[in-house]
């Protein structure tokens, strides 16, 4: 057995003790570092965190949303994946139909006041239940345009139509493997003025060598706190999935960072994390039946021996 997380956990106390302290969108503050790396081993195991609970349901349910090249969270939702509720709601309270309780600048306000955070939360529940109960409803609000699934499975082309880019590196994976251009983007910069959040994770390569798959993500900002822990395991998942469908064995999952930054409000949360001593690794397990991306649904992905400590909550920097 092998302890997966070393990398992620060796960067954490590299950004605290020689990070440059700088400021940022939200107003909180980071100590950062530019162009971090970890490297992460797969046939040894499958580097989801142990020092800390990480929620491997949330984490299944939105690649497969991201998959589908699903842009509502309407899925999310009966997945019971919060994740990217705020987005949409931000759509609705700012929406001429919208006729609740003021919710101007809400993801700043309800970290700051907590009577109008518990206004903020009832007003999301009665949201998110429309979206699940209304399809009309959940069409016009649930969506949130041209984020990952679509810029994956839908790209839009200058002439019309659009590219399928998941389809398309696995076709080259499959065909020629030595390719330099397998290579799934998400950067627009067309879309990136009109965006709430422009892609974190922009871009991703595959490289294959003795008969295994690896893939490098460039990160262009990572929360190292709260958001990187899903990144790795998201693409872990995701390498494991298409290396089944191409008939490889895993390799390595690369994890390039431009800004790897943990926010000031998270350093306490840090410390606690890295004074904790990290278990071996679980192994992932993926229905043997199950040949295609397209196929699979969150019972055919598993943990097997997922021991981890408790969970560390920190504040979201909005």
């Amino acid at each position: 057995m092998a302890i997966l997380e070393q990398p992620y956990l060796d960067l954490l106390n590299k950004i605290m003790t020689t990070g440059h302290n700088k400021d940022d969108r939200t107003g909180t503050g980071t100590r950062s570092l530019f162009g971090a790396q970890m490297r992460f081993d797969l046939s040894k195991g499958f580097p989801i965190l142990t020092t800390k609970r990480v929620p491997f349901g949330l984490i299944k349910s939105e690649l497969l949303w991201f998959l589908r090249g699903d842009t509502n969270i309407r899925f999310l939702l009966q997945h019971k994946n919060h994740i990217w509720d705020e987005w949409a709601f931000e759509n609705w309270v700012n929406s001429d139909e919208y006729h609740g309780p003021d919710m101007t600048n809400f993801g700043l306000r309800s970290q700051s006041d907590p009577e109008f955070n518990k206004v903020y939360r009832e007003e999301m529940k009665k949201f998110d239940q429309r979206i699940l109960d209304d399809a009309d409803f959940a069409k016009k609000y649930g969506s949130l345009g041209d984020v990952y699934g679509a810029q994956w499975r839908h790209w839009k082309k200058r002439d019309g139509g659009h590219i399928d880019q998941i389809a398309n590196v696995i076709k080259k994976i499959k065909t020629t493997p030595d390719s330099r251009r397998m290579i799934v983007t998400a950067w627009n910069p067309e879309d990136v003025p009109n965006s709430a959040l422009p892609p974190c994770h922009v871009l991703f390569q595959f490289y294959v060598v003795d008969g295994k798959l690896s893939l490098q993500l460039y990160q262009r900002s990572g929360d190292m706190f709260l958001g990187v822990p899903f990144n790795i395991v998201s693409y872990s998942l995701l390498l494991h999935m298409i290396a089944r469908e191409t008939d490889l064995q895993v390799g390595e999952f690369v994890h390039t960072l431009g800004d790897a930054h943990i926010y000031d409000n998270h350093f306490d949360q840090v410390k606690e994390l890295l004074s904790r001593k990290p278990y071996d690794s679980p192994q992932l397990w993926l229905n043997p039946d199950k040949k295609h991306i397209d196929d699979f649904e969150m019972r055919d992905i598993k943990l097997i021996g997922y021991k981890h400590h408790g969970t560390i909550k920190a504040p979201v920097a909005v």
